[in-house]
């Protein structure tokens, strides 16, 4: 059976993939904060990854739990977990600066670091969950969008150092459907519309389909995928926006 190691799986997203993993007969280990509902995982871990993300010895102390919970073989890791503190690069609190990368970028390096030698014996592979802020922005993000830009260029720097070892991708999704996102929106329903039309499919995207584009990169069928960046955007990066 395979064994999938999911971070912040209590989230929209981290369910979703908990759920399809499981459907596709996967025994899933989820980690995060937060209690991760039912159904969502098969053996869950208690994990502060700000704390992983800036201590190796927390780092390994997981390692070692996801280690347990697999026997040793662990099949995919998925770095899903990500915090976003909004502000202007001139008034962001430090402190968010500080957890922002963390989060988002150490954890998912002290993981692949730590996890590595139970993962290439199985020919395992890591897909970081990056962001379409990767390669465009908007003000107010420079935190969370130098997080991911950084995830992205660690996905190619892992890949190259863990060679034929373990397979390492990059998913980058646009705005995804989840109780966060709609949180921002609340009350606020003409806004919303707005968003789904800046992507040229006229839609966002569902957690499962990210779940699902998850499940193919870890799959049989991409073991010549590598070091590249999958872009979930609805087609929004494409899309040039000015007056005309």
């Amino acid at each position: 059976m395979r064994t999938v190691a999911i971070t912040g799986v209590s989230g929209g997203i981290g369910q979703a993939m908990g759920r399809v993993f499981r459907e596709a007969g996967a025994r899933v280990i989820g980690i995060d904060a937060i209690e991760a509902p039912s159904g969502t995982c098969d053996h869950f871990i208690s994990a502060d990854l700000a704390q992983v993300g800036r201590d190796e010895q927390a780092a390994k102390a997981l390692a070692d739990q996801i280690g347990e919970a697999c026997n040793q073989t662990l099949n995919t890791l998925i770095n899903n977990a990500a915090v976003q503190h909004l502000g202007d690069a001139t008034t962001l609190d430090w402190a968010h600066w500080r957890e922002t990368l963390d989060v988002n970028l150490g954890a998912p390096f002290a993981l692949a670091r730590a996890l590595h030698a139970i993962m290439a014996p199985a020919r395992g592979n890591i897909i970081n969950i990056g962001s379409v802020h990767a390669t465009a922005t908007k003000p107010g993000f420079s935190a969370y969008a130098t997080s991911k830009a950084a995830l992205h260029g660690l996905t190619r720097a892992l890949a190259l150092d863990f060679g034929s070892s373990v397979r390492v991708m990059t998913l980058a999704p646009a705005a995804v459907d989840t109780p966060m996102l709609r949180a921002g929106f609340d009350g606020n329903d003409d806004a919303f519309a707005e968003l789904e039309t800046m992507h040229p499919v006229s839609r966002i995207a569902q957690p499962e389909e990210i779940a699902k584009a998850a499940l193919y990169l870890s799959s049989e069928d991409a073991t010549f995928m590598t070091g590249a960046t999958l872009q979930m955007d609805g087609g929004i990066l494409a899309r040039l926006h000015d007056p005309a």
